[in-house]
């Protein structure tokens, strides 16, 4: 990426937006002021972004964390892929009226978060496509009504329709959706694995990739790890998709299972199959998570591009790829490490969280968490500017964006 100054100025955290048929439609991008009303340049921080969501390009969900920024940004007229989040405090309020219509009428989408205090004014109601409704906020209503759900129509959170934020369990979004939400925001990542646990029915299919993976780790014999991929020609067709992917920079088309080991070596080929082994799944509640997945890996690669060692940027990578591989296959990692083979860096990370790779697992789940005080410990442990973890999370979402 070019330089800017203003992610130095910033913190930056993402989440998927999921819908019905739990695809990933969107990325909302949370800015985090790093300085309590220090002034930040609204259009600088939309160039910056730009690069990572041209025109015509994935949309944007922006959730400004500073009203004054917020402001700025409406009145910069950012593009119409850019979807822009106002709190339902300062849509009630007359003052940003104006602002709210005119970024209405240049054609971007307008979502209000959180419940409204007041009234919205007649002008500024219509000019929401959607509610952003907090988990919490809706258990606490249903509480109120002895667990009856929500009426579909209450109030102006309800007459837009909804999408449902907070969410952390595949139970959760499962529920949102049943609720009537079109849509919700959060990481379904936090469901309890349990020791000896019912293993996930899609077991043999990945189990393929992880024997390509030991097969790859111990360099047997191509004809050994062509056997292997026969045995599934779907994964086959998606490694050489993936492999020739723009992300990957390759400057010939690999054609085969073999060519990728002419080509590309063990190692790296090593890299792509930890890749294919966290997309691998058919269950459609395990997208948002493989979407984590890849995400959470590209992400520990860029953060890695300060150490110069070639071999930590790759361990680095499948630690994120591999890290919710307990998700996948309903075991924790203590067993499940038993049978694909990582690396004694990785392991340690995965499986308590401890090693030289710890705490960039702990600012990898900072940001997906979205909490700035957690950014901050986590940036902080690794000695990181806020710059150089901006940078490289963006360049990763943008890496990812060309895998899809």
């Amino acid at each position: 990426m070019s330089e800017h100054p203003i992610l130095g100025q910033v913190a930056l955290a993402y989440s998927p937006v999921i819908d019905r048929n739990r695809n990933v439609t969107a990325t909302r991008l949370t800015v985090f002021p790093l300085q309590h009303g220090a002034p930040l340049d609204a259009r600088a921080l939309l160039a910056a972004l730009a690069e990572v969501w041209p025109v015509g390009g994935n949309t944007l969900w922006l959730s400004a964390m500073s009203e004054s920024l917020l402001q700025d940004l409406m009145e910069a007229e950012p593009s119409t892929h850019i979807a822009v989040e106002v709190p339902a405090f300062m849509a009630c309020e007359a003052d940003n009226a104006e602002r709210i219509g005119r970024l209405h009428a240049n054609g971007n989408t307008l979502l209000l978060k959180g419940r409204p205090y007041r009234e919205l004014p007649r002008e500024v109601l219509p000019c929401f496509k959607l509610s952003i409704i907090d988990l919490e906020d809706d258990r606490r209503a249903s509480e109120a009504r002895g667990g009856q759900p929500p009426a579909a129509a209450e109030g102006p959170a309800r007459s837009i329709g909804f999408v449902q934020s907070g969410i952390t369990t595949v139970a959760d979004m499962e529920n949102s959706f049943r609720r009537g939400a079109l849509s919700v925001l959060g990481w379904p990542i936090d469901d309890a694995i349990q020791s000896g646990g019912t293993k996930n029915s899609e077991q043999p299919a990945l189990q393929a990739i992880v024997q390509l993976i030991d097969q790859v780790h111990k360099e047997a014999e191509i004809e050994a790890l062509e056997n292997t991929l026969k045995r599934d020609p779907p994964l086959a067709y998606k490694l050489l998709r993936y492999i020739n992917s723009p992300a990957f920079g390759l400057s010939v088309e690999i054609s085969s299972f073999r060519h990728a080991i002419m080509v590309l070596g063990y190692q790296r080929l090593k890299r792509w199959l930890a890749l294919l082994l966290a997309t691998a799944s058919k269950d459609p509640n395990m997208k948002p998570v493989m979407f984590a997945a890849v995400r959470r890996g590209l992400l520990m690669e860029e953060l890695s591009k300060d150490l110069g060692s070639a071999e930590m940027k790759g361990e680095l990578f499948i630690c994120g790829v591999f890290s919710l591989l307990d998700r996948m296959f309903n075991q924790p990692f203590s067993e499940l490490l038993k049978t694909i083979p990582v690396p004694e860096r990785v392991y340690q990370a995965l499986v308590d969280g401890s090693g030289p790779y710890g705490p960039y697992f702990r600012l990898v789940k900072a940001i997906e968490g979205q909490q700035l005080e957690d950014i901050r410990e986590a940036s902080d442990g690794l000695l990181m500017s806020a710059e150089t973890l901006n940078s490289a999370l963006l360049k990763a979402l943008a890496n990812a964006a060309t895998l899809e």
